[in-house]
């Protein structure tokens, strides 16, 4: 026995109108060809299906047997189009983001909101533990973006610039320190120094200052969340260096001081790394779009 997609939909629609007129005309062929359709198919399952003498047509209990099945599979099987079609069109897929600067969330959340209205129809999601494996995570197609301060030069991987940042001094209003202009290296040397819990070759302090400088702190203290941070920070238990738009709010707050690393500052750039064959996606391009123009607002406020 051999059933198709096509039978189920016949049966299915002979059911919903009730005779193989009705259900020819829904189904966009002839009275004649949907006869010889049904002819075919009880030919198949050796049982006729239909109660020929009702008005309307009924289903025999083996038609049911079918319509159970229709129901069944066919709303799996549109569902399935409708996702190819939105492929096709660019309204669906999948973005699966991983994220190797620590303090990314603090300004990725909003462009993700801002995206998810946009395009309600995209699997989003965020991968932290790829954060140490993100670009060969997103060579194998585990991840489909990466968010990075470190372009590489892949055949099969594009890095789009997302925006400037500088790297931020921050300290008690308190500390010693609060009455230079700028801070340097050697400054940090009798200093507690509180960091997102990642490697040091990927926190800025380290690797725009401090490794150049062959300067070590007094210690490291690791703390994963940025409000912790800044609680230590203004009791004077220690001081960081964060990213400029995680401190929108500190540069108001009369706890804290906020200071240049080095007295020309210190500017670092924010990547999107995606697959080349995925730039041209509407959906992906526009998320470029957001994380280059969100971060930059949250700056500003």
């Amino acid at each position: 026995m051999h059933i198709e997609f096509r039978h189920l939909r016949t049966i299915r629609a002979i059911h919903e109108t009730g005779g193989l007129a009705r259900a020819a005309e829904t189904m966009n062929i002839t009275q004649s060809a949907l006869s010889h359709q049904v002819k075919g198919l009880e030919q198949q399952v050796g049982v006729e299906l239909f109660v020929r003498r009702s008005k309307p047509l009924k289903l025999s209990s083996a038609g049911h047997r079918l319509l159970k099945l229709a129901e069944k599979i066919l709303p799996e099987v549109e569902a399935a189009e409708e996702e190819f079609k939105g492929l096709r069109d660019g309204r669906s897929g999948r973005m699966h983001i991983a994220i190797e600067c620590h303090a990314c969330y603090e300004w990725l959340f909003p462009v993700l909101e801002e995206f998810r209205k946009a395009w309600p129809d995209v699997d989003v999601d965020i991968r932290p533990g790829l954060a140490f494996d993100a670009i060969p995570a997103l060579e194998r197609e585990e991840v489909d973006l990466v968010v990075s301060s470190d372009p590489e030069d892949l055949s099969d991987v594009e890095f789009s610039a997302l925006f400037d940042y500088e790297p931020v001094f921050v300290a008690s209003s308190l500390h010693p320190l609060a009455e230079k202009p700028f801070v340097e290296a050697e400054d940090f040397r009798g200093e507690m120094l509180i960091t997102y819990p990642v490697d040091r070759s990927r926190l800025d302090v380290f690797s725009e200052l401090l490794i150049p400088a062959k300067v070590e702190p007094r210690g490291v203290r690791q703390v994963e969340l940025t409000a912790v941070i800044l609680m230590l920070v203004a009791s004077n238990r220690g001081v960081a260096v964060l990213p400029d738009w995680v401190l929108r709010e500190a540069k108001y707050n009369s706890d804290y001081v906020t200071r240049p690393l080095t007295k020309e500052g210190v500017t670092r750039r924010l990547y999107a790394a995606t697959r080349s064959d995925d730039v041209a996606k509407p959906f992906v391009a526009h998320l470029i779009r957001l994380a280059r123009k969100i971060p930059v607002q949250l700056q500003r406020e």
